[in-house]
This record gives structure tokens, C-alpha cells and sequence, in this order.
């Protein structure tokens, strides 16, 4: 790198001088300065071929970023795409099965209500037999009894008029 600095040499041998330094060693001293600033520090042309170096690995490093994106993207809609058969495949399955569900639930339920219709008629028979069976008793025990009444009546009349009348 060749550096353009202005470095005053001369000014700097002058005040190594006056602070008690050798006039050869101040010279040398100002030599070598100026040789380790133009070795080490960066001209303008030099940093214009830097920033130019540098914008064309940008400008490579961008292209690469854009085509691994533009990658990255197709296949980010490829198992999007996946995906989303899946789900719709898995939905349709899931809505058969709902499906499927449903009729037999409604099968279970007419089936349990022809159960429970079955049930109450046959309880409603049952009570009904055993109605005309209490009423066929309380029949029994109403001509019994009447009859025991009857017979009563008959024992009292007879032995009321079995006394004799005073």
C-alpha cells in the first residue's frame, strides 16, 4: 500500500531535538515513522479498491442468498402443498367417521327406543292384568263379604223371630 500522508519529518526531528535526543537518533527515529506510516496506512485508491472488492462479495453473496431463498421457498410450498393434502385427506376421513358415527348413534337410539316402547307396552300389559286380577278380588271379597252380610242378616231375622214376642 502506498500511503500519501503528509508526514512533517522535519518538525518531528526538531522536537526530539528539543526534548534531548541525538540529532542522528531523532533523523533515524523520523525515518522509520515514515516508512511504518506509508507501510501501514491505506490510500484512498487503496480503500476505493477495498469498498470495490468488497461490494462485488456482497453483490455474489447476495445472489447466493436470493437462489437459496428462491430453494428455501419452493420447498417450503412443496411440503406446504403436502401439508395441506394431508390435512384435507385427514379431514375427509375424519368427517366419514363423523358420518358413521352419527347413523349409528341414531341406529342405537331407535333400537333403544323400540327397547323402551317394547318395555312400556309390556308394563302397561302387566298392570292392566293385574288391575282386572285386583278387580277380580276386590270382587270376590265384596260378594264374600256381602254374602257374609247376607248371611248375618239371615242369622239375626231368625233368631229374631225365633223369640218369643213379649
Amino acid at each position: 500500500m502506498s500511503a500519501s500522508l503528509a508526514f512533517d519529518t522535519l518538525k518531528y526531528v526538531k522536537r526530539l531535538r528539543e526534548a534531548g535526543v541525538p540529532e542522528p537518533q531523532a533523523e533515524i527515529q523520523a525515518e522509520l515513522l515514515a516508512e511504518a506510516l506509508a507501510e501501514r496506512l491505506a490510500s484512498k485508491e487503496d480503500l476505493s479498491r477495498t469498498e470495490a472488492a468488497l461490494r462485488t462479495d456482497l453483490s455474489k453473496v447476495e445472489a447466493a442468498l436470493k437462489t437459496d431463498l428462491a430453494k428455501v421457498e419452493a420447498a417450503l410450498k412443496t411440503d406446504l402443498a403436502k401439508v395441506e393434502t394431508e390435512l384435507k385427506r385427514d379431514i375427509k376421513e375424519l368427517d366419514l367417521k363423523i358420518e358413521a358415527a352419527k347413523t349409528e348413534l341414531k341406529r342405537d337410539i331407535k333400537e333403544l327406543d323400540a327397547k323402551v316402547e317394547t318395555r312400556l307396552k309390556e308394563l302397561e300389559l302387566g298392570l292392566e292384568s293385574k288391575s282386572v286380577e285386583i278387580k277380580a278380588e276386590l270382587v270376590k271379597w265384596m260378594v264374600g263379604l256381602t254374602l257374609a252380610q247376607m248371611g248375618l242378616m239371615t242369622g239375626i231375622l231368625f233368631a229374631i223371630l225365633r223369640l218369643p214376642v213379649r
